[in-house]
């Protein structure tokens, strides 16, 4: 049976009068991808940021595998790891230097071996020497992933993962992420304008504006349900909606 990868309970972020996230609960339990879906501006890096523990919350609480990240932090994060697009590896480092230089922070098993293994995974083998600011965009994003998965995650974060791959190669990671969900182990919270991948990858999807969830469900059906031809056509209805009522509650 499922188990509890991680529980957001009323999440808020507030910055003066401005509520980024409000009032945000929502759960991923190993095995699952769920997708964290909104318009730009909706909370979803806050969202991410206070899950990671690099924000701290204005109130509500954060658990990963039933431990307070306010409390051990440390502990919460051990088998949690995050990729985005935004966040870079430093650029002075070969690849491989960056993949060490994490794994040692992970403390990772047998790291030599794991290093080998991703950089083969992720078709890095042959630039394991360069330094990561020369790579392109999609070579980056590959070397993002590999550093991601270096701990084995239980809990992975993935912010706009393959936005700088090409199709072919986005079509690779978005299958290995599902294979890794299908083993059981690991939970996922994917964030993604790609509505095509949303519906072939998640689960799960949770749509945001205003720092609220709007809809969640299963991403091929809800269409259907709300009157929508498609995922996109339900996206972009949802994130205008509730911003012309915010302009007309203004």
């Amino acid at each position: 049976m499922p188990t509890l990868a991680l529980k957001a309970s009323r999440l808020c972020k507030r910055y003066g009068n401005l509520a980024a996230v409000d009032d945000l609960s929502f759960q991923v339990m190993h095995g699952e991808i769920v997708g964290l879906l909104g318009p730009n501006g909706a909370g979803k890096t806050t969202t991410i940021n206070m899950v990671l523990g690099v924000l701290q919350p204005s109130s509500g609480t954060v658990e990963i595998e039933d431990i307070d990240i306010a409390r051990h932090r440390s502990q919460a994060l051990a088998h949690t790891n995050f990729a985005a697009v935004y966040a870079t590896l430093p650029g002075n480092l070969t690849v491989y230097q960056n993949l060490r230089f994490f794994g040692l922070l992970y403390n990772v098993a047998q790291l030599n071996a794991r290093i080998e293994a991703l950089l083969a995974e992720f078709d890095l083998e042959r630039l394991r020497d360069t330094r990561s600011g020369v790579l392109s965009s999609g070579e980056q994003t590959r070397l993002a992933l590999a550093k991601a998965l270096l701990n084995a995650p239980r809990l992975l974060l993935l912010d706009e993962p393959t936005a700088s791959l090409d199709p072919s190669a986005a079509d690779l990671i978005r299958g290995r992420i599902r294979a890794m969900a299908s083993h059981g182990q690991c939970g996922i919270l994917w964030t993604s304008h790609n509505m095509y991948e949303v519906e072939e990858t998640c689960h799960r999807v949770l749509f945001v504006s205003h720092g609220k969830i709007l809809l969640e469900g299963d991403p091929k059906a809800l269409p259907q349900e709300h009157g929508a031809a498609s995922l996109e056509e339900l996206f972009i209805r949802l994130a205008r909606e509730p911003l012309a009522n915010h302009r007309n509650a203004a």
